[in-house]
């Protein structure tokens, strides 16, 4: 019965269009804090280093929050909007973030960013990150006390007038324990490497950051709707580089003379570990398979932060790079809803060297490495939700992703749906007590994504 059940919200989705306002089903942090942003600077809800936090970003206006920075203290926030999907949005459409001092002054013009969803004018996620950064070459903002982070929006008076989710994230890098030089490396081999080649592995991405599938070396295969957009993660540690490639396969709609074309149909774009945006790509579209590349990347190294270039000065940490990979929703109208084959090839080059001598502890903790748990994580495609999860599953992802880009169409089709949900709701309960009472040592976690096991 649960399987006829699962089949028939699956059939009840698959040839509807995304409708608008759909919730988007970006998954934040688990136990994020919620919090609402002010619209003046003293009465900001304080963020803490190490924390992420889910709020939200009005049609017109700004939102303040607060930081308690250390003197030597470099502090990273991200903030990624998620609008409603099928919503209005146009080329200019973004936000920007800042981090300010008691005098309004921007304490990291250059790091301050600004994301726009650009020419694919589709509602996806997109994140933009600020700092405050401390050392010799830095000759503001350099005390401690209190700082201030200002996200505003960037809107089209054409476009939707829907507020936007806003997933926040704060990351602490302490100083260097002696200061070293602020010039950054003056050569690096710009040449792209062959990418990998060879039969694809089969793995699907997440529906957020939070849920980024781990990858490493090699070629790896997913399949994406018009309207989604899937995340990974790449370790990268200090001395190597990053190369990523991606691939559209070919419809069978697309193969005639009146084939149509989506001018932006994928969107791959590259974040650090603490979200800053490293480099993006994009590729048409017309039923033939075809290809994108990130840019050549530099090894990964400390000083790579004074470079001028923001895709050499984005490649300053060790730890999870992340890779987002959107397909328009125009590809439906042209293609039909069908998902798509993708073929990442991802290419991780050098041998690990060792990183700069901090002067204390980052945080998150390991934020700016590469552990052994890390390379096993992207191993095995784990995210870091399923890394530090104790339940089971997670089968439930894949039902809301084609909830949200499907859409509901009936009453009847929402208490289906429901039921599914209570139903993988006790089973995960089960699966955990019984974890509970009787754990196998070495045995393998459920699957991430699909049903849960036993349908």
């Amino acid at each position: 019965m649960v399987a006829a059940l699962s089949t028939c919200v699956v059939a009840g989705l698959a040839g509807q269009g995304v409708a608008a306002g759909t919730p988007s089903p970006y998954a934040f942090a688990e136990g994020a804090e919620e919090i609402d942003g002010a619209a003046s600077n003293v009465e900001g809800p304080l963020l803490v280093a190490g924390s992420t936090y889910k709020s939200s970003l009005p049609r017109v206006g700004q939102r303040f929050y607060r930081l308690e920075l250390k003197a030597k203290e470099n502090a990273y926030v991200s903030a990624t909007a998620v609008p409603r999907l099928g919503t209005k949005v146009s080329y200019a459409d973004g936000l920007k973030v800042s981090v300010q001092d008691a005098n309004g002054y921007n304490c990291s013009p250059l790091d301050s960013e600004k994301a726009r969803f650009g020419s694919s004018e589709s509602a996806r996620p997109i994140t933009a990150t600020a700092s405050r950064r401390v050392g010799t070459a830095e000759k503001s903002c350099t005390g401690a006390g209190t700082y201030y982070v200002l996200v505003e929006r960037i809107s089209d008076p054409e476009t939707t007038q829907e507020e936007w989710d806003l997933e926040l994230r704060v990351a602490s890098e302490p100083a260097l324990r002696t200061a070293g030089t602020t010039k950054p490396p003056e050569t690096w081999d710009s040449a792209s490497p062959q990418p990998p080649t060879g039969a694809r592995k089969q793995r699907e991405g997440g529906t957020s950051f939070n849920k980024a599938r781990g990858l490493e070396n090699g070629v790896w295969g997913d399949r994406v709707e018009p309207g989604e957009t899937h995340f990974y993660r790449v370790p990268v540690d200090w001395g190597q580089s990053l190369s990523v490639g991606a691939e559209l396969g070919s419809s069978g709609r697309g193969l005639t003379e009146d084939r149509g074309f989506v001018s932006t149909a994928l969107v791959m774009s590259l974040t650090n570990p603490v979200r800053a945006q490293v480099d993006d790509a994009d590729t048409a579209y017309d039923g033939k398979q075809n290809v994108t590349a990130l840019g050549a990347l530099p090894p990964v190294a400390y000083e790579n932060r004074f470079a001028p270039e923001r895709k050499v000065s984005a490649m300053r940490f060790a730890g999870w790079y992340y890779l987002s990979v959107h397909l328009n929703p125009d590809v439906a109208q042209k293609f039909g809803r069908a998902p798509l084959d993708v073929t990442l090839r991802i290419s991780v080059e050098g041998s690990p060297r060792p990183g700069p001598a901090y002067a204390g502890s980052a945080k998150p903790a390991d934020e700016f490495s590469v552990t052994e748990r890390d390379a096993e994580a992207a191993r095995r495609g784990e995210s870091d939700a399923s890394a530090t999860s104790t339940g089971g599953g997670g089968g439930d992802d894949r039902v809301m992703v084609m909830i949200a880009v499907g859409g509901i169409g009936t009453g009847v089709g929402l208490l289906t749906i429901l039921g599914v949900w209570t139903l993988i709701a006790r089973r995960r309960a089960a699966a955990v007590a019984l974890r509970g009472a009787s754990a196998v040592p070495g045995a393998t976690s459920p699957a991430r994504f699909g049903p849960p096991r036993g349908w």
